[in-house]
Protein backbone atom coordinates (compact mmCIF):
# COMPACT_ATOMS: atom_id res chain seq x y z
CA UNK A 1 0.00 0.00 0.00
CA UNK A 2 1.28 3.49 -0.76
CA UNK A 3 1.48 4.59 -4.15
CA UNK A 4 3.76 7.57 -4.64
CA UNK A 5 4.07 7.65 -0.94
CA UNK A 6 6.08 4.11 -0.20
CA UNK A 7 9.69 5.21 -1.76
CA UNK A 8 8.85 8.05 1.01
CA UNK A 9 8.02 6.05 3.56
CA UNK A 10 10.31 3.78 3.08
CA UNK A 11 13.30 5.98 2.44
CA UNK A 12 11.99 8.02 5.71
CA UNK A 13 12.00 4.59 8.07
CA UNK A 14 15.27 3.46 6.75
CA UNK A 15 16.89 7.21 7.05
CA UNK A 16 15.75 7.31 10.77
CA UNK A 17 16.85 4.13 11.74
CA UNK A 18 20.05 3.98 9.54
CA UNK A 19 21.25 7.54 9.12
CA UNK A 20 19.85 9.36 12.21
CA UNK A 21 20.13 5.90 14.50
CA UNK A 22 16.18 5.82 15.69
CA UNK A 23 14.93 3.02 17.20
CA UNK A 24 13.03 1.11 14.64
CA UNK A 25 9.67 1.94 16.69
CA UNK A 26 10.61 5.26 16.59
CA UNK A 27 11.46 5.85 12.90
CA UNK A 28 8.13 3.81 11.96
CA UNK A 29 6.20 5.74 14.45
CA UNK A 30 7.82 9.34 13.38
CA UNK A 31 4.84 11.90 11.57
CA UNK A 32 5.03 11.16 8.03
CA UNK A 33 4.71 13.56 4.72
CA UNK A 34 3.60 12.35 1.43
CA UNK A 35 4.69 14.78 -1.68
CA UNK A 36 1.99 13.85 -4.61
CA UNK A 37 -1.05 12.64 -5.72
CA UNK A 38 -3.49 10.31 -3.40
CA UNK A 39 -6.52 8.44 -3.60
CA UNK A 40 -7.22 9.83 -7.14
CA UNK A 41 -6.17 13.16 -5.91
CA UNK A 42 -5.75 15.63 -8.98
CA UNK A 43 -3.01 17.94 -7.05
CA UNK A 44 0.56 17.06 -5.88
CA UNK A 45 0.68 19.52 -2.38
CA UNK A 46 2.65 18.14 0.32
CA UNK A 47 0.85 16.43 3.30
CA UNK A 48 1.82 16.43 6.96
CA UNK A 49 0.26 14.56 9.58
CA UNK A 50 -0.46 17.18 12.61
CA UNK A 51 2.34 16.50 14.64
CA UNK A 52 4.95 18.20 12.27
CA UNK A 53 5.87 21.61 14.11
CA UNK A 54 3.66 24.74 13.21
CA UNK A 55 7.12 26.70 12.56
CA UNK A 56 8.32 24.04 9.87
CA UNK A 57 4.76 24.15 8.40
CA UNK A 58 5.35 28.03 7.72
CA UNK A 59 8.95 27.82 6.88
CA UNK A 60 7.67 25.14 3.83
CA UNK A 61 4.73 26.97 3.05
CA UNK A 62 6.99 30.34 2.68
CA UNK A 63 9.73 28.71 0.26
CA UNK A 64 6.73 27.87 -2.07
CA UNK A 65 5.06 24.64 -0.68
CA UNK A 66 1.65 23.89 -0.92
CA UNK A 67 0.97 22.27 2.69
CA UNK A 68 -1.86 20.24 3.61
CA UNK A 69 -1.73 19.35 7.41
CA UNK A 70 -3.99 16.20 7.79
CA UNK A 71 -6.39 16.19 10.86
CA UNK A 72 -4.73 13.30 11.74
CA UNK A 73 -1.70 12.69 14.46
CA UNK A 74 -1.49 9.03 12.20
CA UNK A 75 -2.36 9.36 8.92
CA UNK A 76 -4.02 6.35 7.31
CA UNK A 77 -2.75 8.56 3.93
CA UNK A 78 0.61 7.91 5.31
CA UNK A 79 1.11 4.20 4.51
CA UNK A 80 1.07 1.94 7.07
CA UNK A 81 4.63 0.02 8.01
CA UNK A 82 6.05 -3.06 9.71
CA UNK A 83 9.89 -3.69 10.24
CA UNK A 84 11.96 -6.66 11.40
CA UNK A 85 15.70 -6.32 11.72
CA UNK A 86 18.78 -8.19 12.96
CA UNK A 87 21.18 -5.98 15.29
CA UNK A 88 24.77 -6.19 15.25
CA UNK A 89 24.09 -8.89 18.34
CA UNK A 90 21.88 -11.37 15.59
CA UNK A 91 19.00 -10.19 17.87
CA UNK A 92 15.76 -9.72 15.61
CA UNK A 93 13.67 -6.80 16.88
CA UNK A 94 10.77 -5.93 15.33
CA UNK A 95 8.23 -2.95 15.42
CA UNK A 96 4.76 -2.15 13.44
CA UNK A 97 2.67 0.74 12.53
CA UNK A 98 0.26 2.11 14.50
CA UNK A 99 -1.32 3.49 11.25
CA UNK A 100 -3.04 0.30 10.56
CA UNK A 101 -4.03 -3.19 11.88
CA UNK A 102 -1.67 -5.88 12.48
CA UNK A 103 1.82 -5.90 14.00
CA UNK A 104 5.34 -7.91 12.97
CA UNK A 105 6.22 -10.69 14.79
CA UNK A 106 9.65 -12.72 15.43
CA UNK A 107 9.51 -16.51 15.94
Amino acid sequence: MGGEGQPQTQAAILSRAILSGQDIGEAIDAPRWLLGRTWGDETTALRLENRFDSDLVRDLERVGHRVVVMDEAYSDTMGHARMIVRDAAGSLLEAHDLRADGGAAVG
